[in-house]
């Protein structure tokens, strides 16, 4: 079984808040001002910067001071580490299901 790193807890932490996950999609779509992330999002401008320094925190998202303005973009982590702990357990799932199914196979038939 996998053991949970504390930086992967943080990035399931990041990612638990849809408003989080919401500044990463549109991040996804190119850079954009904190004013720009927040219009969607119907927030303050604090609110939404204590967002963003979590992803930050986390290297899911960069910010950069462009005159009066912060631009954030896609930090340099793409979430390989949650990715392979998810990929972890789903091979196990499938392992499971598989010798499941199997069990059925062999007990087709059988009188129950």
């Amino acid at each position: 079984m996998v053991q949970c790193q504390p930086e992967l807890d943080r990035t399931f932490a990041a990612l638990a808040d849809p408003t989080r996950r919401g500044i990463l999609g549109r991040l996804g779509e190119g850079s954009a001002t904190i004013t720009e992330l927040a219009e969607p999002f119907e927030m303050s401008l604090t609110g939404l910067k204590k967002h963003v320094r979590v992803l930050e925190d986390v290297e899911l998202v960069t910010t950069e001071k462009v005159g009066r303005a912060r631009r954030c973009t896609l930090g340099p982590r793409r979430l390989e580490d949650a990715q392979r702990w998810i990929e972890t357990y789903r091979q196990m799932l499938e392992g499971r299901l598989d010798r499941f199914g199997e069990l059925l196979e062999r007990t087709k038939g059988e009188p129950q």
